[in-house]
């Protein structure tokens, strides 16, 4: 078997650090940027259209929305709605999609209406944020409420999620604090101190329960302000390390074939950088009582991302050397791997949706995650589907056993039958 490799989608302009795909639409979304330097690096969200053509996934361009001096560095979704972190503040963008109807013109195979149209978007999605495909999709972006989320010396958001309902969002970043807002008021209902430094991950979950994860080597469950519990991950991992540890990632899932079943996953990396190197670590967590249910090292690359799929079957991996991998969720087995896919840190990753249009866009295969990185790239992983007999084969097979066994018994055995 040849070395694996991903397949570049899309080159942006500027640097990438954050991903999502709508399930509704089949809108992939990719975000960055080169910041307030003028360096002459754009900033932006981009809009991207996946789609099947001859049996290849593919993105093109749909629409660019501009942030100005400001690069988004972490995105969240929830419905039409994104919320993006972009320096020390959070901006609500609402995006809607609407398939444009054929005029007249376009119907007569006119040979001059179309170029004209397509010409004149351009001026029309810097006035009005909107962007028509040639295919007459079009694709409006509209800026909501935006607030300031951090407030330490160098203010940085690091940070967003929604909860379940899309009620509400946390946010966390450089001075250590949680803060929760309403949507899409985002009035401040919660802040709180959570960490010593600054916040690495955060996750809500079942019953308003809070996961954290920062900079002070600890991971911490909440109920509103309220510490529930500090997750011991090396209970049920490595018995003995001289190697101190932090939490760089978490994620609630969904447990397959369970239904309301969540679990809770964490990758542990080494807090200090070596000559050599140790593991680094995955850990699935019971989601009511929050001990460790299995830990799995995941190599010695250092991890810088983590997604979960939406059926909670899949587990997938982003490092600072550029690597991809997609693991089971249950047994924590790697299936699947790309040494260096970027060459540079990935800075997110993120499943094709198993709803709406993902079957669809997904095909034969099993699973699908798309990567971004500072390089900006997206590149696609697809996993093939797992090779398994076909039932009409089994039940043959059966048959086949059932008659062997009959024909051996009549001859053992005379007048069995």
């Amino acid at each position: 078997m040849g070395r694996r490799r991903g397949v570049e989608l899309y080159r942006a302009p500027f640097p990438l650090y954050a991903l999502r795909v709508d399930p509704k639409t089949g809108l992939l979304i990719a975000a960055g940027g080169g910041g307030a330097a003028k360096t002459g690096i754009k900033n932006g969200v981009h809009f991207l259209q996946l789609e099947q053509i001859n049996g290849c996934l593919s993105a093109s361009l749909l629409h660019s929305h501009d942030t100005e001096t400001r690069a988004t560095m972490n995105l969240a979704l929830a419905g039409d709605i994104l919320a993006a972190g972009q320096d020390a503040r959070c901006q609500l963008l609402r995006f809607q999609v609407h398939q444009q109807k054929s005029n007249k013109a376009e119907k007569s195979g006119s040979k001059e209406q179309g170029p004209r149209q397509r010409k004149g978007a351009a001026p029309a999605e810097k006035k009005s944020g909107a962007a028509v495909h040639p295919e007459g999709v079009e694709l409006r972006v509209k800026n909501l409420e935006a607030v300031q989320t951090d407030f330490s010396t160098e203010p940085l958001q690091k940070v967003v999620c929604f909860n379940p309902d899309n009620t509400l969002l946390a946010t966390g970043g450089a001075d250590g604090h949680v803060r929760v807002w309403k949507v899409p008021s985002l009035e401040k209902v919660l802040d709180f101190k959570a960490h010593e430094g600054e916040i690495g991950d955060l996750a809500l979950g079942p019953d308003g329960k809070l996961v954290t994860v920062g900079w002070d080597l600890k991971a911490s469950v909440w109920q509103k302000a309220q510490l529930v519990a500090q997750l011991q991950w090396q209970d049920n991992g490595p018995t003995s390390s001289n190697t101190p540890y932090r939490y760089q990632a978490c994620r609630f899932g969904k447990v397959p074939d369970q239904p309301g079943g969540l679990r809770l996953f964490t990758v542990q990396i080494p807090h200090k950088r070596l000559r050599q190197p140790p593991p680094c670590y995955l850990t699935t967590w019971d989601s009511s009582t929050f001990l460790p249910i299995r830990t799995r090292p995941c190599g010695h690359e250092v991890i810088s991302c983590l997604s979960v799929s939406e059926s909670g079957t899949f587990l997938g991996l982003g490092t600072v050397t550029g690597s991809v991998a997609i693991y089971i969720a249950f047994s924590l087995q790697r299936l699947y791997y790309v040494k260096e896919a970027h060459g540079i840190v990935v800075t997110d990753v993120t499943f094709l949706p198993e709803k709406g249009c993902g079957p669809e866009l997904l095909g034969p295969h099993e699973t699908a995650l798309f990567s971004v990185a500072v390089d900006s790239r997206c590149q696609l992983h697809l996993l093939p589907s797992r090779r398994s007999a076909p039932v009409w084969l089994l039940l043959l097979i059966c048959v086949g056993l059932i008659i062997v066994t009959i024909l051996l018994l009549q001859s053992a055995f005379p007048g069995f039958l």
